[in-house]
Protein backbone atom coordinates (compact mmCIF):
# COMPACT_ATOMS: atom_id res chain seq x y z
CA UNK A 1 0.00 0.00 0.00
CA UNK A 2 1.17 3.62 -1.23
CA UNK A 3 1.62 5.99 1.75
CA UNK A 4 3.21 9.06 -0.11
CA UNK A 5 1.96 10.23 -3.28
CA UNK A 6 4.21 9.94 -5.95
CA UNK A 7 6.44 12.24 -7.34
CA UNK A 8 4.18 12.29 -10.89
CA UNK A 9 1.06 12.95 -7.97
CA UNK A 10 2.30 15.55 -6.77
CA UNK A 11 3.49 17.61 -9.60
CA UNK A 12 0.46 17.15 -10.98
CA UNK A 13 -1.39 18.32 -7.62
CA UNK A 14 0.69 21.37 -7.86
CA UNK A 15 0.56 22.33 -11.28
CA UNK A 16 -3.40 22.46 -10.74
CA UNK A 17 -3.30 24.99 -8.42
CA UNK A 18 -0.71 27.05 -10.04
CA UNK A 19 -2.90 27.27 -12.67
CA UNK A 20 -6.05 27.91 -10.26
CA UNK A 21 -4.48 30.53 -8.68
CA UNK A 22 -3.11 32.33 -11.92
CA UNK A 23 -6.81 32.15 -13.34
CA UNK A 24 -8.33 33.35 -9.91
CA UNK A 25 -6.07 36.24 -9.91
CA UNK A 26 -6.55 36.74 -14.05
CA UNK A 27 -10.13 37.01 -13.78
CA UNK A 28 -9.98 39.45 -10.64
CA UNK A 29 -7.45 41.61 -12.47
CA UNK A 30 -9.26 41.39 -15.58
CA UNK A 31 -12.56 41.73 -13.80
CA UNK A 32 -11.13 45.02 -11.41
CA UNK A 33 -9.78 46.93 -14.86
CA UNK A 34 -13.44 46.76 -16.24
CA UNK A 35 -14.30 48.76 -12.87
CA UNK A 36 -14.05 52.88 -12.85
CA UNK A 37 -11.61 53.69 -9.11
CA UNK A 38 -10.93 56.51 -8.16
CA UNK A 39 -7.94 58.13 -8.50
CA UNK A 40 -5.58 56.86 -6.59
CA UNK A 41 -1.46 58.19 -5.51
CA UNK A 42 1.39 55.90 -5.74
CA UNK A 43 1.46 53.15 -3.27
CA UNK A 44 4.49 50.97 -1.21
CA UNK A 45 4.58 47.41 -0.98
CA UNK A 46 2.63 46.36 2.37
CA UNK A 47 2.51 50.00 3.83
CA UNK A 48 0.27 51.45 0.55
CA UNK A 49 -0.03 54.85 1.94
CA UNK A 50 0.15 54.68 5.15
CA UNK A 51 3.12 56.69 4.79
CA UNK A 52 1.23 59.93 3.50
CA UNK A 53 -0.93 60.78 6.42
CA UNK A 54 1.82 62.45 8.43
CA UNK A 55 0.95 63.51 11.91
CA UNK A 56 -2.26 65.70 10.61
CA UNK A 57 -3.65 63.63 8.85
CA UNK A 58 -6.75 65.49 7.77
CA UNK A 59 -4.92 68.26 6.71
CA UNK A 60 -2.30 65.62 3.86
CA UNK A 61 -5.13 64.21 2.60
CA UNK A 62 -6.33 67.83 2.09
CA UNK A 63 -3.53 68.41 0.08
CA UNK A 64 -3.50 65.06 -1.54
CA UNK A 65 -6.84 65.87 -2.83
CA UNK A 66 -5.76 68.63 -4.81
CA UNK A 67 -4.37 66.90 -6.68
CA UNK A 68 -5.84 63.62 -6.86
CA UNK A 69 -9.81 65.39 -6.53
CA UNK A 70 -12.15 65.19 -3.87
CA UNK A 71 -12.76 61.56 -4.25
CA UNK A 72 -9.53 59.29 -4.28
CA UNK A 73 -8.44 55.56 -3.29
CA UNK A 74 -5.82 55.26 -1.05
CA UNK A 75 -4.53 51.79 0.27
CA UNK A 76 -4.01 52.39 4.13
CA UNK A 77 -1.95 48.74 4.40
CA UNK A 78 -4.20 46.37 2.90
CA UNK A 79 -7.32 48.31 3.72
CA UNK A 80 -9.17 49.98 0.35
CA UNK A 81 -10.01 53.56 1.59
CA UNK A 82 -12.02 56.04 -0.46
CA UNK A 83 -11.22 59.58 1.06
CA UNK A 84 -14.41 62.51 0.28
CA UNK A 85 -13.20 65.63 0.48
CA UNK A 86 -16.34 67.60 -0.99
CA UNK A 87 -19.76 68.53 0.00
CA UNK A 88 -21.23 66.84 -3.08
CA UNK A 89 -19.04 63.62 -2.16
CA UNK A 90 -20.23 63.80 1.38
CA UNK A 91 -23.95 64.05 0.36
CA UNK A 92 -23.85 60.96 -1.79
CA UNK A 93 -22.42 58.65 1.20
CA UNK A 94 -24.10 60.37 4.18
CA UNK A 95 -27.61 60.51 1.69
CA UNK A 96 -28.26 59.05 -1.70
CA UNK A 97 -26.38 55.89 -0.18
CA UNK A 98 -26.71 56.20 3.23
CA UNK A 99 -27.46 53.15 4.00
CA UNK A 100 -24.51 51.57 2.15
CA UNK A 101 -22.00 53.70 3.66
CA UNK A 102 -23.89 53.33 7.56
CA UNK A 103 -21.64 50.62 8.84
CA UNK A 104 -18.42 51.02 10.86
CA UNK A 105 -14.71 48.82 10.10
CA UNK A 106 -14.13 46.47 13.10
CA UNK A 107 -10.85 45.99 14.45
CA UNK A 108 -9.13 43.96 17.44
CA UNK A 109 -8.24 47.08 19.31
CA UNK A 110 -11.93 48.22 19.14
CA UNK A 111 -13.32 45.15 19.99
CA UNK A 112 -10.90 45.38 23.19
CA UNK A 113 -11.85 48.65 24.13
CA UNK A 114 -15.86 48.55 23.36
CA UNK A 115 -16.84 45.05 24.47
CA UNK A 116 -16.99 43.81 20.59
CA UNK A 117 -18.20 47.56 19.84
CA UNK A 118 -20.80 47.06 21.55
CA UNK A 119 -21.38 51.23 22.03
CA UNK A 120 -23.76 53.37 19.74
CA UNK A 121 -20.78 54.89 18.22
CA UNK A 122 -18.57 51.98 16.67
CA UNK A 123 -21.51 49.14 16.03
CA UNK A 124 -21.96 47.70 12.75
CA UNK A 125 -25.46 48.56 11.56
CA UNK A 126 -28.13 46.51 12.04
CA UNK A 127 -31.05 45.47 14.50
CA UNK A 128 -28.79 45.85 17.58
CA UNK A 129 -27.70 49.25 16.60
CA UNK A 130 -30.73 50.49 15.54
CA UNK A 131 -32.07 49.62 18.62
CA UNK A 132 -29.60 50.92 20.63
CA UNK A 133 -29.59 54.10 18.52
CA UNK A 134 -33.14 54.35 19.43
CA UNK A 135 -32.57 54.48 23.34
CA UNK A 136 -29.63 57.04 23.35
CA UNK A 137 -31.64 59.44 21.68
CA UNK A 138 -35.12 59.19 23.05
CA UNK A 139 -34.17 58.48 26.33
CA UNK A 140 -30.63 59.98 27.69
CA UNK A 141 -30.41 62.61 24.86
CA UNK A 142 -33.88 63.90 23.89
CA UNK A 143 -34.66 67.63 24.39
CA UNK A 144 -36.92 67.07 27.51
CA UNK A 145 -33.63 65.25 29.31
CA UNK A 146 -30.89 67.58 27.75
CA UNK A 147 -33.32 70.44 29.53
CA UNK A 148 -33.33 68.12 32.74
CA UNK A 149 -29.79 68.33 33.21
CA UNK A 150 -30.45 72.28 33.32
CA UNK A 151 -29.31 72.95 36.47
CA UNK A 152 -26.04 70.81 36.20
CA UNK A 153 -24.53 73.08 33.92
CA UNK A 154 -25.88 76.07 35.60
CA UNK A 155 -23.74 74.87 38.45
CA UNK A 156 -20.90 73.93 37.39
CA UNK A 157 -20.30 76.84 35.00
CA UNK A 158 -20.59 78.82 37.86
CA UNK A 159 -17.77 76.92 39.78
CA UNK A 160 -15.63 77.17 36.75
CA UNK A 161 -16.45 80.97 36.59
CA UNK A 162 -15.42 81.17 40.05
CA UNK A 163 -12.27 79.72 39.71
CA UNK A 164 -10.92 81.64 36.75
CA UNK A 165 -12.12 84.63 38.98
CA UNK A 166 -9.72 83.68 41.06
CA UNK A 167 -6.89 83.45 38.57
CA UNK A 168 -7.63 86.80 37.70
CA UNK A 169 -3.86 88.92 37.11
CA UNK A 170 -2.04 86.00 36.23
CA UNK A 171 -1.44 83.47 33.90
CA UNK A 172 -4.57 80.80 33.88
CA UNK A 173 -4.00 77.84 31.43
CA UNK A 174 -7.84 76.79 30.10
CA UNK A 175 -6.90 73.25 29.01
CA UNK A 176 -7.39 71.74 32.97
CA UNK A 177 -10.52 74.28 33.49
CA UNK A 178 -12.03 73.35 30.57
CA UNK A 179 -11.63 69.30 31.02
CA UNK A 180 -12.46 70.09 34.71
CA UNK A 181 -15.57 71.90 33.67
CA UNK A 182 -16.11 69.06 30.94
CA UNK A 183 -15.53 65.56 33.33
CA UNK A 184 -17.69 67.37 36.26
CA UNK A 185 -21.00 68.00 33.93
CA UNK A 186 -20.44 64.21 32.08
CA UNK A 187 -19.86 62.74 35.09
CA UNK A 188 -23.08 64.21 36.87
CA UNK A 189 -25.14 63.86 33.70
CA UNK A 190 -23.89 60.09 33.12
CA UNK A 191 -23.45 58.54 36.34
CA UNK A 192 -24.74 60.74 39.08
CA UNK A 193 -21.98 62.98 40.82
CA UNK A 194 -19.07 64.07 40.10
CA UNK A 195 -15.26 62.45 41.08
CA UNK A 196 -12.94 64.88 42.97
CA UNK A 197 -8.85 63.97 42.55
CA UNK A 198 -7.27 62.38 39.58
CA UNK A 199 -8.16 59.01 39.77
CA UNK A 200 -10.91 58.90 37.12
CA UNK A 201 -9.19 61.96 35.20
CA UNK A 202 -6.16 59.76 34.73
CA UNK A 203 -8.13 56.37 34.03
CA UNK A 204 -9.98 58.65 31.49
CA UNK A 205 -7.04 60.19 29.71
CA UNK A 206 -4.84 56.40 29.33
CA UNK A 207 -8.18 55.05 28.07
CA UNK A 208 -8.78 57.37 25.62
CA UNK A 209 -5.51 57.79 24.55
CA UNK A 210 -5.84 54.37 23.20
CA UNK A 211 -7.90 55.54 20.87
CA UNK A 212 -4.98 57.71 18.83
CA UNK A 213 -2.24 54.90 19.26
CA UNK A 214 -1.36 52.80 15.63
CA UNK A 215 -2.32 49.39 15.36
CA UNK A 216 -0.72 47.43 13.06
CA UNK A 217 -3.12 44.77 12.72
CA UNK A 218 -5.94 47.06 11.85
CA UNK A 219 -4.24 47.65 8.68
CA UNK A 220 -1.72 44.63 7.85
CA UNK A 221 -3.57 42.04 9.23
CA UNK A 222 -0.50 39.48 8.81
CA UNK A 223 1.28 41.42 10.49
CA UNK A 224 -1.40 41.70 13.51
CA UNK A 225 1.40 40.01 16.10
CA UNK A 226 3.40 43.19 16.16
CA UNK A 227 0.28 44.95 18.22
CA UNK A 228 1.08 42.10 20.87
CA UNK A 229 4.86 41.60 20.58
CA UNK A 230 4.60 45.85 20.80
CA UNK A 231 2.79 46.06 23.95
CA UNK A 232 -0.16 47.94 22.34
CA UNK A 233 -3.41 45.02 22.79
CA UNK A 234 -1.99 44.60 26.51
CA UNK A 235 -2.03 48.35 27.64
CA UNK A 236 -5.52 48.45 25.64
CA UNK A 237 -6.70 45.96 28.08
CA UNK A 238 -5.30 47.21 31.22
CA UNK A 239 -6.78 50.48 30.37
CA UNK A 240 -9.98 49.28 29.57
CA UNK A 241 -9.97 46.84 32.77
CA UNK A 242 -9.32 49.58 34.58
CA UNK A 243 -12.30 52.04 33.22
CA UNK A 244 -14.37 49.33 33.39
CA UNK A 245 -13.60 47.97 37.62
CA UNK A 246 -14.88 51.79 38.19
CA UNK A 247 -17.71 51.39 36.08
CA UNK A 248 -18.66 47.97 37.65
CA UNK A 249 -18.45 49.79 41.01
CA UNK A 250 -20.80 52.77 40.06
CA UNK A 251 -23.32 50.37 38.40
CA UNK A 252 -23.01 48.37 41.57
CA UNK A 253 -24.04 51.44 43.44
CA UNK A 254 -26.80 52.02 41.27
CA UNK A 255 -28.28 48.73 41.64
CA UNK A 256 -28.22 48.83 45.16
CA UNK A 257 -29.84 52.48 45.72
CA UNK A 258 -32.65 51.10 43.13
CA UNK A 259 -33.38 48.20 45.38
CA UNK A 260 -33.14 50.58 48.68
CA UNK A 261 -35.19 52.95 46.96
CA UNK A 262 -37.60 51.36 44.58
CA UNK A 263 -38.26 53.07 41.43
CA UNK A 264 -38.16 56.54 41.56
CA UNK A 265 -39.15 58.76 38.84
CA UNK A 266 -37.59 60.47 35.55
CA UNK A 267 -36.65 63.34 37.80
CA UNK A 268 -33.24 63.27 38.89
CA UNK A 269 -32.22 60.17 36.97
CA UNK A 270 -28.52 59.93 35.20
CA UNK A 271 -27.72 57.77 32.35
CA UNK A 272 -27.31 54.80 33.88
CA UNK A 273 -30.40 55.14 36.01
CA UNK A 274 -32.16 55.19 32.54
CA UNK A 275 -30.14 52.45 30.84
CA UNK A 276 -30.91 49.73 34.07
CA UNK A 277 -34.35 50.48 33.37
CA UNK A 278 -34.13 49.93 29.48
CA UNK A 279 -32.53 46.58 30.28
CA UNK A 280 -35.33 45.95 32.66
CA UNK A 281 -38.04 47.12 30.13
CA UNK A 282 -38.98 43.81 27.78
CA UNK A 283 -41.90 45.95 25.84
CA UNK A 284 -39.56 46.01 22.97
CA UNK A 285 -38.06 43.17 22.28
CA UNK A 286 -34.60 43.88 23.19
CA UNK A 287 -32.62 42.82 25.47
CA UNK A 288 -28.64 43.75 26.28
CA UNK A 289 -26.00 43.28 28.83
CA UNK A 290 -24.37 44.83 31.06
CA UNK A 291 -21.50 45.77 28.84
CA UNK A 292 -23.46 47.76 26.60
CA UNK A 293 -24.32 50.23 29.41
CA UNK A 294 -20.58 50.39 30.32
CA UNK A 295 -19.55 50.75 26.73
CA UNK A 296 -22.18 53.44 26.09
CA UNK A 297 -21.07 55.49 29.08
CA UNK A 298 -17.78 55.24 27.77
CA UNK A 299 -18.68 56.62 24.53
CA UNK A 300 -20.29 59.48 26.80
CA UNK A 301 -17.20 60.01 28.53
CA UNK A 302 -15.57 60.14 25.18
CA UNK A 303 -17.61 62.38 22.86
CA UNK A 304 -18.95 64.82 25.55
CA UNK A 305 -15.45 65.42 27.90
CA UNK A 306 -12.98 65.58 24.82
CA UNK A 307 -14.80 67.64 22.74
CA UNK A 308 -16.59 69.73 25.01
CA UNK A 309 -12.85 70.94 26.33
CA UNK A 310 -11.45 70.73 22.61
CA UNK A 311 -14.31 73.23 21.32
CA UNK A 312 -14.13 75.20 24.48
CA UNK A 313 -10.54 76.06 23.71
CA UNK A 314 -10.75 76.86 20.31
CA UNK A 315 -13.68 78.66 20.54
CA UNK A 316 -11.70 81.12 23.05
CA UNK A 317 -8.67 81.29 20.70
CA UNK A 318 -10.58 82.28 17.93
CA UNK A 319 -11.93 85.07 20.29
CA UNK A 320 -8.72 86.48 21.43
CA UNK A 321 -7.20 86.18 17.99
CA UNK A 322 -10.02 88.09 16.51
CA UNK A 323 -10.82 91.29 19.11
CA UNK A 324 -13.28 92.48 16.43
CA UNK A 325 -15.86 89.30 16.93
CA UNK A 326 -14.88 89.30 20.64
CA UNK A 327 -16.56 92.70 21.06
CA UNK A 328 -18.93 92.66 18.96
CA UNK A 329 -20.32 89.26 21.19
CA UNK A 330 -19.81 90.92 24.53
CA UNK A 331 -22.04 93.46 23.49
CA UNK A 332 -24.69 91.01 22.14
CA UNK A 333 -24.13 89.15 25.47
CA UNK A 334 -23.94 92.42 27.85
CA UNK A 335 -27.09 93.65 26.64
CA UNK A 336 -29.30 90.49 27.13
CA UNK A 337 -27.35 90.23 30.47
CA UNK A 338 -29.06 93.55 31.67
CA UNK A 339 -27.01 93.37 34.86
CA UNK A 340 -27.36 90.16 36.19
CA UNK A 341 -24.81 88.40 37.72
CA UNK A 342 -24.91 85.10 35.24
CA UNK A 343 -25.56 84.19 31.85
CA UNK A 344 -29.06 81.57 32.04
CA UNK A 345 -29.48 78.97 29.40
CA UNK A 346 -32.54 80.96 28.29
CA UNK A 347 -30.58 84.01 27.52
CA UNK A 348 -28.56 81.70 24.92
CA UNK A 349 -31.88 81.71 22.47
CA UNK A 350 -31.70 85.50 22.34
CA UNK A 351 -28.23 85.72 21.32
CA UNK A 352 -27.93 84.99 17.54
CA UNK A 353 -24.13 86.15 17.42
CA UNK A 354 -23.12 83.70 20.01
CA UNK A 355 -24.54 80.85 18.38
CA UNK A 356 -23.05 82.13 14.83
CA UNK A 357 -19.79 82.49 16.97
CA UNK A 358 -20.29 78.48 18.14
CA UNK A 359 -20.81 77.49 14.35
CA UNK A 360 -18.14 79.40 12.47
CA UNK A 361 -15.46 77.51 14.84
CA UNK A 362 -17.17 74.26 14.45
CA UNK A 363 -16.37 75.46 10.42
CA UNK A 364 -12.69 75.62 11.22
CA UNK A 365 -12.06 73.24 14.15
CA UNK A 366 -14.29 70.38 13.36
CA UNK A 367 -13.44 68.33 16.70
CA UNK A 368 -13.32 65.24 14.38
CA UNK A 369 -12.26 66.55 11.12
CA UNK A 370 -12.25 62.96 9.32
CA UNK A 371 -15.08 62.07 10.82
CA UNK A 372 -15.35 57.95 12.11
CA UNK A 373 -14.56 55.80 9.63
CA UNK A 374 -17.37 53.97 7.91
CA UNK A 375 -17.27 51.06 5.70
CA UNK A 376 -19.21 50.13 2.14
CA UNK A 377 -21.64 47.20 2.92
CA UNK A 378 -22.30 46.55 -0.43
CA UNK A 379 -21.00 47.85 -4.11
CA UNK A 380 -21.71 51.43 -4.29
CA UNK A 381 -21.33 53.66 -6.71
CA UNK A 382 -19.72 57.34 -5.19
CA UNK A 383 -19.62 60.41 -7.85
CA UNK A 384 -19.50 58.12 -10.93
CA UNK A 385 -16.68 56.08 -9.60
CA UNK A 386 -17.05 51.80 -8.59
CA UNK A 387 -16.61 51.30 -4.84
CA UNK A 388 -16.45 47.56 -3.56
CA UNK A 389 -18.49 46.20 -0.74
CA UNK A 390 -15.67 46.30 2.22
CA UNK A 391 -14.01 49.51 1.60
CA UNK A 392 -13.49 51.98 4.45
CA UNK A 393 -14.88 55.81 3.79
CA UNK A 394 -13.66 58.89 5.10
CA UNK A 395 -15.26 62.25 4.86
CA UNK A 396 -12.53 64.76 5.04
CA UNK A 397 -15.24 67.74 7.07
CA UNK A 398 -12.30 69.46 8.00
CA UNK A 399 -11.41 70.34 3.75
CA UNK A 400 -14.97 70.67 3.42
CA UNK A 401 -14.60 73.80 6.04
CA UNK A 402 -12.20 75.08 4.25
CA UNK A 403 -13.49 74.88 0.35
CA UNK A 404 -13.17 77.94 -1.25
CA UNK A 405 -15.45 77.69 -3.50
CA UNK A 406 -18.47 77.12 -0.24
CA UNK A 407 -17.28 80.06 1.71
CA UNK A 408 -15.83 83.37 0.94
CA UNK A 409 -12.79 83.85 2.46
CA UNK A 410 -12.56 80.57 4.40
CA UNK A 411 -9.47 81.21 6.25
CA UNK A 412 -10.97 84.04 7.72
CA UNK A 413 -12.59 83.60 11.42
CA UNK A 414 -15.96 85.20 10.40
CA UNK A 415 -19.09 84.29 12.33
CA UNK A 416 -21.22 87.11 10.52
CA UNK A 417 -21.03 84.22 7.25
CA UNK A 418 -23.75 82.08 9.78
CA UNK A 419 -26.10 85.05 10.31
CA UNK A 420 -27.40 85.48 6.92
CA UNK A 421 -27.65 81.19 5.78
CA UNK A 422 -30.03 78.22 7.45
CA UNK A 423 -27.60 76.02 8.15
CA UNK A 424 -28.55 74.46 11.78
CA UNK A 425 -27.38 70.90 13.14
CA UNK A 426 -29.69 68.71 11.62
CA UNK A 427 -26.67 67.51 9.07
CA UNK A 428 -28.77 68.75 6.02
CA UNK A 429 -26.51 71.04 5.22
CA UNK A 430 -23.36 69.58 3.45
CA UNK A 431 -20.49 71.93 2.92
CA UNK A 432 -20.96 72.44 7.53
CA UNK A 433 -20.88 68.83 8.97
CA UNK A 434 -18.69 69.00 12.06
CA UNK A 435 -21.53 65.86 13.82
CA UNK A 436 -21.55 64.18 10.54
CA UNK A 437 -25.22 63.35 8.74
CA UNK A 438 -27.17 60.54 8.12
CA UNK A 439 -27.95 57.55 10.19
CA UNK A 440 -24.79 57.97 11.85
CA UNK A 441 -25.14 61.64 13.04
CA UNK A 442 -24.10 62.12 16.55
CA UNK A 443 -27.02 61.94 18.84
CA UNK A 444 -25.27 64.49 21.32
CA UNK A 445 -25.48 67.76 19.29
CA UNK A 446 -27.99 69.64 21.47
CA UNK A 447 -26.16 68.35 24.62
CA UNK A 448 -22.99 69.72 23.43
CA UNK A 449 -24.01 72.85 21.90
CA UNK A 450 -25.54 74.21 25.47
CA UNK A 451 -22.56 73.36 27.06
CA UNK A 452 -20.68 75.47 24.83
CA UNK A 453 -22.73 78.37 24.57
CA UNK A 454 -23.43 78.76 28.11
CA UNK A 455 -19.64 78.73 29.06
CA UNK A 456 -18.52 81.16 26.33
CA UNK A 457 -21.53 83.37 27.29
CA UNK A 458 -20.41 83.61 30.83
CA UNK A 459 -16.61 83.84 30.64
CA UNK A 460 -16.57 86.67 27.69
CA UNK A 461 -19.58 88.37 29.89
CA UNK A 462 -17.48 88.06 33.13
CA UNK A 463 -13.91 88.79 31.65
CA UNK A 464 -11.41 90.97 29.28
CA UNK A 465 -9.36 88.22 28.34
CA UNK A 466 -5.43 88.76 27.02
CA UNK A 467 -2.43 86.66 26.18
CA UNK A 468 0.30 87.19 28.99
CA UNK A 469 3.50 88.78 28.48
CA UNK A 470 2.39 91.34 26.05
CA UNK A 471 1.75 89.10 23.44
CA UNK A 472 -0.38 90.41 20.17
CA UNK A 473 -3.68 88.79 20.13
CA UNK A 474 -2.93 88.35 16.51
CA UNK A 475 0.40 86.73 17.21
CA UNK A 476 -1.56 83.73 18.77
CA UNK A 477 -0.09 80.43 17.78
CA UNK A 478 -3.25 78.20 16.13
CA UNK A 479 -1.56 75.36 15.30
CA UNK A 480 -3.57 72.19 16.03
CA UNK A 481 -2.33 68.66 17.25
CA UNK A 482 -4.44 65.37 15.86
CA UNK A 483 -5.73 62.75 18.05
CA UNK A 484 -9.08 61.40 19.03
CA UNK A 485 -10.16 65.01 19.09
CA UNK A 486 -7.62 68.10 17.56
CA UNK A 487 -6.96 69.74 20.04
CA UNK A 488 -4.36 73.10 20.00
CA UNK A 489 -0.95 72.22 19.71
CA UNK A 490 -0.24 74.45 22.91
CA UNK A 491 -1.62 75.26 25.94
CA UNK A 492 -3.86 78.56 26.22
CA UNK A 493 -2.68 80.77 28.79
CA UNK A 494 -4.83 83.89 29.02
CA UNK A 495 -4.55 86.63 31.69
CA UNK A 496 -8.37 87.46 32.75
CA UNK A 497 -9.43 90.64 33.95
CA UNK A 498 -12.75 91.20 35.18
CA UNK A 499 -15.41 93.71 33.36
CA UNK A 500 -16.78 96.52 35.26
Amino acid sequence: MEIFPSFQSLLFTLVSSLTLIICIKWISYYSNTKKNFPPSPRRLPIIGSLHKLGSSPHRSLAALSQNHGPVMLLHLGSVPTIVASSSEAAQEIMKTHDLSFASRPNSTILNILLYGCKDLAFAPNGEYWRQLKSIVATQLLSNAQVKSFQHVRKEEVGDMIGMLGEGCGSSIDLTPLFDSLSEKVMCRVAIGRAYDGLKLTNLLKRYLTMFTRLSVGTYIPWLSWVDRVSGLLDQAEDATKKLDEFLEDVIEEHVNKKRGDGDRNDEGKDFIDILLNAQKDKTNGFSFQRDTIKAVIMDIFGGGIDNTSTNLEWILSELIKNPRVMKKLQNEITEIAQGRSMISEEDLEKMPYLKAVVKENLRLHPPVPLLLPRIATQDAKLMGYDVPSGTQVLVNVWKIGRDSRLWEEPEEFRPERFLTNAINYKGHHFEWLPFGAGRRTCPGILFSVVILELAIANIVYKFDLALPNGVKCEDLDMSDKYGITVHRKFPLLVVATPRV
